[in-house]
């Protein structure tokens, strides 16, 4: 892997909370303007490597380093503006879609939230309208909006489609895809091994907290140890 081509990079990264072990000796990068997956079993590790990259954690040991910077140098509200992050279930705010959108950026006015509800896929017509009245699908949207409505230069995608039906999972993917395309670098969550093969430019397998691969989704098939894994018998991968 070329370092420079590496936005995030995790360093020996280790975490534990109450004695338990979480993360062990982990390394691995989210590659520039590409889709990078961390896929595994659940309890894998996968959420808490993610929450390391805005300093919602901070590792025990080892470095998580964004644009060449130890992120524990870097003003927590900044990064999370540079590093945006979408969680596995859409929470909105009371209020309307634009009400939404104005409290990540209270400077936005209206041309450029409707330009960003374009960038999702959905209409301008819609920014008066209340949050409650939206499908999961629509929801999860408006959240990956006012997430990007901050300019972020990554992000980070915890499970994002985990609580969808298949046709807004397949949207909300191609969505992600076109933003990786126009340059977005994205650091996605998952457990589906289907949704890897059909997102990820780059991955990351962790099991029981340690990375057991890192590299291009079409050498996993050579991987005899993961292959309980990639036949969705996630017990037996541990």
């Amino acid at each position: 892997m070329d370092r420079s081509a590496a936005v995030l990079r995790f360093e020996d990264v280790a975490l534990g909370r109450g004695g338990v072990r979480i993360l062990a000796g982990v390394d691995g990068a989210a590659l520039e303007g590409k889709v990078t997956v961390v896929a595994g079993p659940s309890g894998a590790g996968k959420t808490s490597l993610l929450r390391l990259c805005n300093r919602l954690d901070v590792p025990d040991a080892g470095r998580v380093i964004y644009r060449g910077r130890e992120v524990a140098e870097l003003d927590p509200l900044r990064l999370r503006r540079q590093v945006g992050m979408v969680f596995q279930t859409a929470r909105l705010l009371p209020g309307t879609i634009a009400d939404n959108l104005h409290v990540a950026a209270p400077d936005a006015d209206r041309d450029r939230m409707a330009q960003t509800l374009e960038r999702v896929s959905l209409p301008a017509s819609m920014l008066d309208r209340e949050g409650g009245q939206l499908s999961g699908g629509e929801a999860q949207r408006v959240c990956l909006a006012r997430t990007l409505i901050t300019e972020p230069d990554v992000l980070l995608a915890d499970e994002p489609t985990s609580a969808l039906d298949p046709t807004p999972k397949l949207a909300f993917e191609r969505l992600t895809r076109r933003l990786a395309n126009e340059g977005l670098t994205v650091l996605w969550v998952t457990h589906d091994v289907d949704q890897l093969r059909r997102l990820a430019d780059h991955v990351l397998v962790l099991i029981d907290g340690q990375v057991r691969y890192a590299g291009d989704p079409d050498g996993l098939d050579r991987r005899r140890d993961l292959a309980a894994f990639l036949q969705g018998d996630l017990d037996a991968s541990r």
